[in-house]
């Protein structure tokens, strides 16, 4: 039988200057170092920082889901 566990909903904001996918990988490297037990993310939003026509910076809000020890 599963036990019944308990979750909570953090929310982070990842950067980077590849990509929307590598500002999310670096928001969840980063949390892992003190959050355990992540075990799913959401995308909430997506920004960016344009200079001289271009994209020069990508910025992502993501919620994790962790599970709270028992």
């Amino acid at each position: 039988m599963m036990p019944n566990h308990t979750y909570k909903l953090i929310e982070l904001v990842g950067s980077s200057v590849i990509g929307t996918d590598d500002a999310i990988k670096n928001a969840i490297a980063k949390a892992s170092l003190t959050v355990k037990h992540m075990s799913w993310f959401e995308l909430v939003e997506t920004r960016g920082h344009i200079v001289d026509g271009k994209v020069a910076h990508y910025q992502v809000t993501i919620k994790v889901g962790f599970r709270i020890e028992d």
